[in-house]
């Protein structure tokens, strides 16, 4: 079985000035689809908006040495894994950031990719 490679494409979310401000949890939409990003430790991490567990918006969370905070029911995450607590059996999406020049970047998959291979 051949698998295609998922086409990803780099979008701006932040000027670079930002690693300059104080740690933060927001929702940030690109291209219509809302995302959670997360400063923490002078770095950025964009996830999936939503806790797979009850749908809780992770940008009214909490991080935490590390770790991602449900406002709901409090499950964690890891933000360089994804990976849920022990026992939760769950994940999130991490999204590939980049620090350029001219500001702050996530790859998104290209929502159409393997449609337009099928024609």
């Amino acid at each position: 079985m051949k698998f295609e490679k998922i086409e990803m494409k780099w979008h701006k979310i932040f000027e670079n000035d930002i690693l300059h401000q104080p740690d933060f949890i927001r929702q940030i939409e690109v291209k219509g689809k809302k995302f959670c990003a997360v400063k923490h430790e002078a770095r950025i991490i964009v996830t999936q908006a939503y806790c797979p567990h009850a749908g809780a918006g992770l940008s009214g969370g909490a991080c935490k040495n590390g770790v991602l905070i449900c406002p709901f029911h409090r499950y964690e995450y890891d933000l360089n894994t994804g990976r849920g607590a022990k026992g939760q059996g769950d994940y999130i999406e991490i999204y590939a950031t980049e620090v350029r020049n001219e500001g702050i970047y996530v790859a998104i998959p290209e929502a159409f990719g393997f449609l337009k291979r099928l024609f």
